[in-house]
């Protein structure tokens, strides 16, 4: 059987559920060990077998972990990349559980990608924790806008932009934000009129 065909039938027959549940962003997901608990009797009834390899590459000055996930059968091979950016920092972590963290999540997205896991509602993409320096980011944007006006057409106008690059929860902690300068210069102009 092609190497092609026995990924197909993998690809098929593969049921990975979000069996995780994060309480702080209140949302399911699925972790690398669930797709390899799912993948693990399908390599076996197709004789077939996976690894995961990881590498650190820069772009710029900041440090990724390339995963490779590749999987063989009857002397052939295919294989999938995945990326993850290493943060600067992480709260209760030391830089040795900094990296590991960025090579599960770049490990389960190669998965994802060679498995063809759809995982376009999985909220562990738009975690907060892993999202904060974009998230300021866009802050830093809003806090440019200077009138009621000039904000929430700032808003209209990146909303969409802003879900792609950092989630629904990410984006729905910056129109907090949006709110609170909103509130703050409504205040403001109350104040100037009376």
């Amino acid at each position: 059987m092609a190497i092609q065909e026995t990924l197909s039938k993998i690809q098929v027959n593969l049921k990975a559920p979000k069996g995780q549940y994060n309480e702080y962003g209140k949302y399911r997901y699925r972790s690398l060990e669930d797709i390899m608990e799912a993948l693990k009797p399908l390599l076996a009834e197709y004789e077939a077998c996976v690894t995961c390899e990881d590498q650190i590459v820069s772009f710029g000055d900041r440090f990724y972990v390339e995963a490779t996930v590749t999987l063989f059968c009857g002397g052939e091979s295919i294989n999938c990349k995945a990326y993850a950016r290493e943060a600067l920092t992480r709260k209760g972590q030391d830089e040795s559980q900094i990296t590991g963290s960025a090579s599960s999540y770049a490990r389960k997205y190669a998965m994802n990608g060679l498995f063809a896991i759809d995982d376009t509602k999985d909220a562990d993409a738009t975690n907060k924790h892993s999202n904060q320096d974009a998230i300021s980011k866009w802050i830093d944007e809003c806090d440019k806008e200077a009138t009621v006006e000039d904000i929430k057409f700032w808003w209209s106008k990146n909303k969409d932009q802003m879900k792609k690059d950092i989630g629904v929860v990410g984006a729905s902690d910056v129109y907090k934000h949006v709110l609170e300068n909103i509130a703050i210069l409504e205040k403001k102009d109350g104040t100037a009129k009376s």
